[in-house]
């Protein structure tokens, strides 16, 4: 199989502290610098699965990127160079401990929830006699808890950010009007690709100077689902799945080979062909949200080439 990169231990100028999320690191330096890594590691059910993905990093990565340039007009973000196809450099700035998770369509887990019987998420009602994959006659943004390494997301109010005092009723007033936003932007973008957003979630974080900025990724497939424009009401109309890009198919997959990241059970080992699949599925997800050809970067000595243009780029 190809390189990939699964854990870094890079000792950059300055650097004061490391923090290993499910997918990113994030290397804190001297003069509130982040260099933020992405790595080829795959996250399902918010377990980090035991082989990473060829390309999957440079993908996000890139995919993240153009989306912040894309919004930036409309909401500030902390980005400020790419030094490595891998490799975003920003201003560090400390995380809302909440994401802003906003759903377009009844999907993924708010589907599961309503299957269940459940008609309120996140204390949002959600009307009754709808189908898998309908539209919501409006938005609606569901919080989830952001989890620390190896823990679950979870679902949480409004009622209770503000009650427990997670975020300020200033500021979450001000994280709403950007979450609805970026939405409608990423809409409109996924539409001119003859996609169709479906949900996604928006991590913030709260500069020195006070200023609130939108940080990790945006709009990937990591974050967010995407269906095909073409056919979607001829589907639901037949009562037939959508047609999607995210990595559901890798849910689905690990679904059907019993596991949902529950206790007790085992991750199943996924072959070189089935990681080479999902590699594949990837680089289709790159193209089709993006509209360019992916190219592959030299990946015979990863860890060397984002250590050579990270020190390029901060000396």
């Amino acid at each position: 199989m190809s390189n990939t990169i699964t854990e870094t231990n890079f000792n950059f100028p300055g650097q004061k502290s490391v923090y290993r999320g499910k997918v990113r690191e994030v290397y804190t330096l001297e003069n509130d610098l982040l260099v933020m890594v992405a790595t080829d590691r795959l996250s399902a059910f918010d377990v980090v699965m035991p082989r990473g993905i060829p390309y999957k990093g440079q993908i996000l990565n890139q995919i993240a990127t153009k989306m912040m340039k894309a919004t930036q007009d409309i909401v500030p973000n902390w980005l400020q160079a790419t030094p490595d196809p891998n490799v975003a450099v920003g201003e560090a700035c400390e995380p809302f401990k909440i994401e802003m998770v906003i759903r377009g369509y009844l999907s993924g887990h708010a589907a599961r929830e309503y299957k269940a019987g459940k008609r309120i998420l996140c204390g949002v009602a959600m009307p009754d006699g709808m189908k898998e994959n309908d539209k919501f006659p409006t938005s609606i943004i569901t919080p989830a808890t952001k989890a620390e390494k190896g823990d679950h997301d979870e679902d949480i109010s409004k009622e209770d950010i503000l009650n427990r005092n997670i975020v300020s009723e200033e500021d979450y007033k001000l994280l709403e009007e950007y979450t609805y936003k970026l939405f409608q932007r990423g809409t409109e973008l996924a539409a001119k690709q003859g996609l169709i957003l479906v949900d996604t979630k928006y991590e913030f974080g709260k500069t020195k100077d006070g200023k609130i900025v939108l940080i990790d990724e945006i709009h990937t497939p990591d974050s967010s689902r995407y269906f095909y424009s073409e056919g979607y009401q001829e589907r639901q109309d037949k009562g037939e799945p959508q047609k999607q890009l995210s990595k559901e198919f890798v849910r689905q997959w690990l679904i059907a080979n019993n596991f949902q990241g529950l206790e007790g059970q085992t991750v199943p080992k996924m072959s070189d062909d089935y990681i080479a699949t999902v590699s594949e599925r990837y680089i289709e997800l790159f193209e089709n949200i993006t509209g360019e050809t992916f190219i592959k970067e030299d990946i015979s000595n990863i860890h060397k080439r984002i250590e050579d243009n990270v020190l390029s780029f901060l000396t």
